[in-house]
């Protein structure tokens, strides 16, 4: 069974948010003095390849301990969206209509659109493909459990606010933000896994995102 890894390495330097503090992974033992080995890890819970809670936004939400573990997991699809460039960036209903049928048997949707490519550099923050309000609303009426993007925000960063992240969160929908190596993903479909660490009263956490077909 093939498994694809979708997520980034967590490291010190790392890529962040904008205002987001980088991860601080320090070795406090060692096979040398101690005989084991042990890492202090200093991280946001939004870092990295993660999952965004309903509770993330919304102030009522429900948080990712609380989930039943099966909403981590479950059929996914990829749909292309590699056409979109920095002039261009908006991800819009006419994007996702030919996949409609797909996206009605699916439990997770992975928009890719080769921004990961751009992941440690400066270009990765801005005009990258994001989608609309519009698109957000539309994708509301599958029953989806989440959406899943390959930057650093649904949402985009020309605009202010929140928009998509409201529109999902609201009902549930799981987002997972900046995912790795979208392009390996068969055209046909994959099982799509995104489990988060458990930890009390959780708004996000980092995954280990995988696919396997």
């Amino acid at each position: 069974m093939p498994v694809i890894d979708l997520s980034h390495t967590i490291k010190n330097g790392m890529p962040v948010f904008p205002g987001t503090e980088t991860p601080t992974i320090e070795e406090v033992f060692s096979h040398k003095m101690h005989g084991f080995r042990e890492h202090r890890l200093n991280i946001f819970s939004h870092i990295g390849t993660h999952i965004d809670a309903p509770n993330h936004i919304i102030p009522d939400g429900e948080t990712l301990d609380r989930m039943e573990v099966s909403r981590f997991i479950g059929p996914g699809i990829c749909i292309d969206c590699t056409h979109k460039t920095p002039e261009s960036p908006e991800i819009n209903i006419d994007d996702l209509i030919p996949y409609e049928a797909e996206i009605s048997e699916c439990d997770f949707i992975l928009l890719n659109s080769g921004w990961y490519k751009n992941w440690g550099r400066n270009s990765y923050f801005t005009r990258y493909p994001a989608l609309n309000e519009a698109a957000g609303r539309w994708l509301v009426d599958f029953d989806l459990k989440g959406v899943g993007v390959d930057v650093i925000s649904i949402d985009s960063a020309e605009i202010s606010g929140y928009e998509v992240h409201n529109i999902l969160l609201e009902q549930g929908t799981i987002i997972i933000e900046n995912l790795n190596n979208l392009h390996q993903l068969p055209e046909d479909g994959f099982i799509f896994s995104c489990l988060p660490l458990k930890f009390e009263s959780a708004d996000g956490s980092p995954v280990r995102a995988i696919a396997t077909y």
